[in-house]
C-alpha cells in the first residue's frame, strides 16, 4: 500500500509541474507595442510598431484564411480604464506567419482604427490570440493634445453651399523642437474630421500664414530657419483633402545676402568679417 504522505507529495509535484507547464506555454509567445512618441496632436495617425516573438513549437499565423489567430490593438481611457470601440473592421497589421524561434516587427497606425480626438491620456496594448489564448503586451501610455493655436481659415464651396471646412494651425513640441500642424474639420452639411498633418519644424519669429484659393488649393507658409520658409500645399475638395507637396523657399529679405556669400565662395575671395558690434 502506498503511504498517504507519498501520495500527497506526488500530487503536489504534479500540480506544480502542470502550473509550470502552463506558465512555460503561455510565456513562449510574446507581443509588445512601442509608440513613436509620448504625445500627439488630435487627429494624428499615431504610428506604433508591434513586436511579436514566437519561441513555441507551434506556428503562429495571422491574417490568412486558414488561420484562427488574430492580432488586436486595445485602447483604454487612462482615467477609468474604459475600453474604446474600434471604428474600423479591417486588420490592424499586415498578415504574417512565424515559425518556431522567429519574430517580426509590424507597423500600425492607432489613429486609423480609433477615434482619438478628445484631449486626455490613453493606454494602448497589443494582444495576440493564438490557440484560444490571449497573449497581452504591456500597457503603453500616450497623451492626445490640442496644441497651441497660431492661425486658421475657413473654406467655402460654391457647389456645396452648406459645407464649410475649418482649418486650424497649431504648434507643439516634437523631437526637441516645435512643429507646426494643420488640422481640418467640416461643419454645416458634414461633421467629418480630417487627419492632422505635421508640417515640420517651425521657427516662431512670425505668425505662419494660410491661404485658400478658389480652385481648392490650400497653401501654408511658415518659417523654418532665419533664411528659409516652408511652403506646404494641399488640394481641398468637398470629399477630399490631399497633401500635394512641400518645398523650402528662400526668405526674400535675406536671399540677396545669401547670394553674395555664395559669390564670395565661388570666386575664392574671403568676405570681410567684422565683430558683431560693428556694421562697417
Amino acid at each position: 500500500m502506498i503511504p498517504r504522505s507519498y501520495l500527497k507529495h506526488a500530487i503536489a509535484l504534479a500540480v506544480s509541474a502542470a502550473a509550470f507547464s502552463l506558465f512555460s506555454e503561455t510565456s513562449e509567445i510574446t507581443v509588445d507595442l512601442k509608440l513613436s512618441g509620448d504625445d500627439f496632436v488630435a487627429g494624428e495617425r499615431i504610428r506604433a510598431v508591434v513586436d511579436v516573438a514566437n519561441s513555441s513549437h507551434e506556428k503562429v499565423s495571422v491574417g490568412y484564411s486558414n488561420s484562427e489567430d488574430a492580432m488586436l490593438i486595445e485602447v483604454f481611457r487612462a482615467s477609468d480604464m474604459h475600453q474604446l470601440q474600434r471604428v474600423t473592421k479591417g486588420p490592424v497589421v499586415a498578415r504574417f506567419s512565424l515559425k518556431s524561434s522567429e519574430g517580426q516587427k509590424l507597423e500600425t497606425f492607432i489613429g486609423d482604427h480609433y477615434s482619438l480626438w478628445e484631449p486626455r491620456r490613453y493606454l494602448v496594448r497589443a494582444v495576440l490570440v493564438h490557440g484560444g489564448i490571449r497573449y497581452e503586451g504591456r500597457l503603453r501610455a500616450f497623451d492626445i493634445v490640442e496644441g497651441v493655436k497660431v492661425g486658421g481659415a475657413t473654406q467655402l464651396f460654391s457647389n456645396r453651399t452648406a459645407l464649410q471646412r475649418e482649418f486650424t494651425l497649431v504648434y507643439w513640441s516634437r523631437n526637441h523642437s516645435e512643429h507646426l500642424f494643420l488640422t481640418a474639420r467640416d461643419t454645416g452639411g458634414s461633421k467629418r474630421r480630417w487627419a492632422t498633418r505635421d508640417l515640420g519644424p517651425i521657427l516662431r519669429l512670425e505668425k505662419p500664414a494660410i491661404s485658400i484659393m478658389p480652385s481648392g488649393e490650400v497653401v501654408v507658409l511658415h518659417r523654418l530657419t532665419q533664411d528659409q520658409f516652408v511652403r506646404s500645399e494641399f488640394w481641398s475638395l468637398p470629399d477630399a483633402l490631399e497633401f500635394r507637396f512641400r518645398e523650402a523657399v528662400q526668405d526674400p529679405e535675406t536671399a540677396g545676402t545669401a547670394r553674395v556669400r555664395e559669390l564670395y565662395r565661388e570666386g575664392g575671395v574671403k568676405a570681410k568679417e567684422n565683430p558683431w558690434w560693428k556694421f562697417w
